[in-house]
């Protein structure tokens, strides 16, 4: 009985994820012709797809080597982008607190926004589960399982389309993952803190996108979650007086 329950949480976490899925499809096509066109090897391509699995930083990832900028460079870029997973990881800390470390392990490597969008929409509308701690780690792992594997996928694909069709990168199938991550973000922005560091970023990577080597992209980064740092102080001070 608790195999079958189980199991249908699992297929409840991907059903959540396929709209995302599908998303993310044409976003991971691009990296691969992207990462191809760039002088990454199929190999390194796929690994990255694999192993470091970060939309997002691997495409600044393989655009700053492509552009020959500095490892140093590259890592504090990729580093920065990825900081939001610690915001992430804080707000699952309940779920996951009490679970082993090796599986709390498992569950970070497969932390992007989309098993967090999935996974914490299902949290807000009040999930639980017979056996709440592992009812949780199914949703999680229905959520991420397809999804990895369908980036893989996609990137294989890439890669081959990127032979065969020239400039695909040129195409503009990455806009579908901008939509994307505006249908992920927006929801969840509740307070002014937020709001504010969501538009200081997007304001802020308007005016910096024609900065060298993505550090746009840094500097958005970090000034939007140093606005979003301080409002949030700011608003915890005013409760903590009016209490």
């Amino acid at each position: 009985m608790a195999t079958n329950t189980y199991r249908s949480i699992f297929l409840l976490g991907a059903r959540d994820t396929i709209p995302l899925m599908i998303a993310a499809a044409p976003f991971a096509i691009v990296f691969g012709a992207l990462a191809q066109s760039n002088g990454l090897s199929v190999a390194a391509t796929l690994g990255m797809s694999a192993i470091v699995f970060a939309g997002s930083s691997q495409f600044v990832a393989a655009t700053l080597l492509g552009a020959g900028a500095a490892i140093p460079i590259i890592i504090l870029t990729v580093f920065v982008v990825n900081l939001r997973h610690m915001l992430y990881s804080i707000s699952l800390m309940p779920q996951v607190s009490k679970l082993p470390q090796a599986l709390r392990m498992m569950l970070s490597f497969w932390l992007t926004d989309e098993t967090y969008a999935a996974v914490s929409n299902r949290l807000i509308h009040g999930f639980k589960g017979d056996n709440e701690k592992s009812a949780f780690t199914w949703l999680y792992l229905g959520a991420a399982i397809p999804f990895y594997c369908s980036w893989i996928a996609f990137t294989a694909v890439g890669i081959i389309m990127g032979q065969k069709i020239p400039k695909l990168t040129e195409w503009g199938l990455d806009i579908a993952m901008v939509v994307a991550f505006v249908g992920i973000v927006v929801p969840i922005l509740k307070n002014k803190a937020q709001w504010a560091c969501a538009i200081t970023a997007f304001i802020s990577a308007l005016l910096t996108h024609d900065w060298p080597h993505q550090s746009g992209l840094l500097f958005s980064s970090m000034i939007a979650i140093l606005v979003g740092v301080i409002l949030s102080r700011k608003q915890s001070t005013t409760k903590e007086h009016h209490a």
